[in-house]
């Protein structure tokens, strides 16, 4: 109401400042272009927000593709594409974006990933339609004083409101940005065993989709008689052990190998594997190097040191071949421990 109360002053005045009223209506008519920024932006962080859920149900997904879409239509203006040079490729990157999503090409965390850069673009785009306004708002201002002092204080007015509304929207904008580092964390603790510091389940699954094509070797470790040693020890001790073998395997597979405990006392390791001579070196050498290490086991029916029953296999990395090799590494492990344990088998290449 006070905005509007403002304008019929001016209007009221606008038979001696003519001029000065049309120019200032003619530039901040680039507040519709910060609108439209606003409202693409807002949609492309709802699309994010599908792709950082859970799982994305039927609905849901259409909801995301309508986002994209709208948000596309928003941005595809003459203005943003003649003044911002970050439109194209905005545009580009949700051309290719929608497309992968279409062809399920794409994981979802990758997909929210993809969309920083456009959001980026359209708060810049954002940002620099209201310094435009503002500097449309202060030449207003003063080319106005000298014919009136009423269109002086109402262009002040005016000018202080928008300055409010850039102060919001920036505070607005540091809680998303805030929001979204929160999410970044909490993404990676979601991705991450508490109890030893390595991957999880989630983790092993997303790493190899984002290995996909490259030649490698899974290999799950089973601690033998773990709830006998947890028993007879207590389950601080066992926690202990759990964490100590956790470094011992990535002191020995080295830095490429990504490590990820899949609950209770089961391990996993990912490592470059071109053939399975490297595979038997890498499990000889897991097997002497805990012989070395030399952990106490006094529950141990068969030994007084703690062994290991590991089972391993190769593959090709994609998403649809995780589990083939995670069913012939653990078909492997089953071998060993009804063998007898403390051993290890490998599966041809899976």
């Amino acid at each position: 109401m006070s905005f509007m109360a403002l304008m019929v002053v001016i209007v009221y005045e606008a038979r001696w400042v003519y001029p000065e009223i049309q120019a200032y209506f003619s530039q901040t008519g680039s507040l519709t272009g910060q609108q439209l920024a606003t409202r693409s932006r807002e949609y492309l962080q709802r699309a994010q927000r599908y792709l950082l859920s859970e799982s994305l149900f039927e609905d849901e997904q259409q909801a995301l593709r309508l986002n994209l879409d709208l948000a596309y239509g928003l941005i595809d203006i003459d203005v943003y594409r003649q003044k911002y040079t970050c439109t194209n490729t905005s545009l580009q990157t949700l051309t290719l974006l929608t497309q992968r999503l279409d062809e399920n090409n794409v994981a979802p965390f990758d997909a929210a990933a993809e969309l920083l850069g456009p959001i980026e673009c359209l708060t810049r785009i954002e940002m620099n339609q209201l310094d435009l306004r503002g500097m449309a708002i202060n030449e207003f201002s003063q080319n106005t004083r000298r014919h009136n002092q009423v269109v002086t204080y109402s262009s002040l007015v005016i000018f202080v409101l928008g300055l409010l509304f850039w102060r919001m929207h920036e505070r607005q904008l540091r809680r998303t940005e805030h929001a979204t580092e929160q999410m970044l964390i909490w993404m990676q603790q979601a991705m991450c065993d508490p109890l030893t510091g390595i991957g999880n389940r989630s983790a092993l699954h997303q790493d190899i989709v984002n290995n996909e094509g490259e030649s490698l070797a899974l290999i799950l470790v089973d601690i033998d008689f773990f709830k006998q040693y947890n028993d007879f020890l207590g389950h601080p001790e066992g926690d202990q052990l759990l964490r100590r073998l956790a470094r011992l395997l990535k002191h020995v597979l080295g830095k490429d190998a990504k490590l990820y405990r899949l609950g209770g006392d089961e391990f996993a390791a990912v490592v470059p594997c071109n053939d399975d001579a490297l595979l038997v070196s890498y499990c000889d050498q897991v097997t002497s190097a805990l012989q070395e290490a030399d952990f106490k086991h006094p529950a141990h029916p068969d030994n007084e040191r703690v062994t290991l029953s590991i089972g391993a296999v190769r593959f090709t990395a994609g998403e649809f071949t995780l589990s083939t090799a995670y069913e012939a590494a653990d078909k492997a492990l089953y071998r060993v421990k009804s063998a007898g344990r403390d051993d290890w088998q490998i599966t041809a290449a899976a």
